[in-house]
């Protein structure tokens, strides 16, 4: 059986700066038909992913650290109600961001970036976040869960503006273990959520196992007392399990993975029914 280890929220306050430093060499690298390039983003290119993190920044800090009430243009009472409410302003950020230069979208990003990073770090990590995590289902969550929330954002678009550049966008940066672990530590903490209508036996478990040539993480998603829990670690002899690379993952977790290439991106044992509710989880909303 596995040893219980609660799986802890990776401090990903450290990451701010030299994920954001990172993106920043990569857009003044860019030409200037770099920036209309389309992405794995939907209809966005790369100048709406980035005028959409400048946009995401401005917000939390309006929001958060400012203390500045929302547009919601009406009452937001359901899951529903807020994932509307965030694809409208979503969508209001990216249009606006289409009136600025590559220039001002680099510069902007720069200084909100740092304004970001004053931020987080200024934070008490175990006070109650303004806003809860709510793809992992819950109603209140720690600012420490809520700031890595905000570095899988970062992580998962720069992703995006990486992937369409082929090997001028050195996706591998992002793929070290000091930038995907955090990630994916924090992505995998909707499995409890994405399983809680699964019924099974007790102490059924679903091994996720990240598996890269330098370094690899495994994870327990276990039915105990009723409950879907998460654990750091591999039990032996679980009721399922899937490998697959860091890549493999954060294209699952973040919308980038069609449904028809799962099966070639993950090696998958055991019952087939215990892993319905991992291939549709989503460590994002929208």
């Amino acid at each position: 059986m596995l040893e219980p280890r609660p799986l802890a929220v990776p401090d990903t306050v450290p990451l701010f700066v030299p994920l954001r430093a990172g993106l920043l060499t990569l857009l003044r690298s860019l030409e200037p038909a770099d920036w209309d390039r389309p992405t794995i983003a939907g209809a966005w290119r790369v100048r709406d992913v980035a005028a959409h993190l400048l946009d995401g920044e401005l917000r939390k800090l309006a929001a958060h650290r400012d203390g500045h009430a929302l547009a919601t243009g009406g009452e937001v009472r359901t899951y529903d109600d807020v994932v509307a409410l965030i694809q409208r302003l979503n969508a209001e950020g990216v249009a606006a961001g289409r009136h600025l230069s590559a220039r001002l979208l680099i510069d902007l990003l720069a200084v909100t970036g740092e304004w970001m990073r004053t931020f987080v770090a200024a934070l008490d990590p175990e006070a109650r976040a303004l806003f809860p995590v709510g793809w992992a289902g819950e109603a209140e969550s720690t600012n420490r869960f809520d700031t890595a929330r905000e570095y899988t954002e970062r992580w998962h678009h720069e992703m995006q503006i990486r992937a369409p550049l082929g090997s001028r966008g050195h996706a591998e940066t992002l793929l070290a273990e000091e930038f995907a672990a955090p990630l994916l530590e924090t992505a995998v903490r909707v499995l409890p959520h994405a399983y809680r209508a699964e019924s099974a036996a007790e102490g059924a478990t679903v091994v996720i196992a990240i598996e890269e040539s330098t370094w690899a993480r495994a994870y327990t998603v276990r039915r105990d007392a009723g409950v879907w829990q998460l654990y750091a670690g591999e039990t032996p002899e679980p009721t399922a399990r899937v490998a697959g690379s860091a890549d493999a993952w954060w294209r699952l977790f973040f919308n980038a993975l069609p449904p028809n290439e799962v099966s070639h991106a993950f090696v998958a044992t055991g019952a087939p029914s215990a892993l319905a509710a991992l291939w549709r989880a989503r460590s994002v909303m929208v």
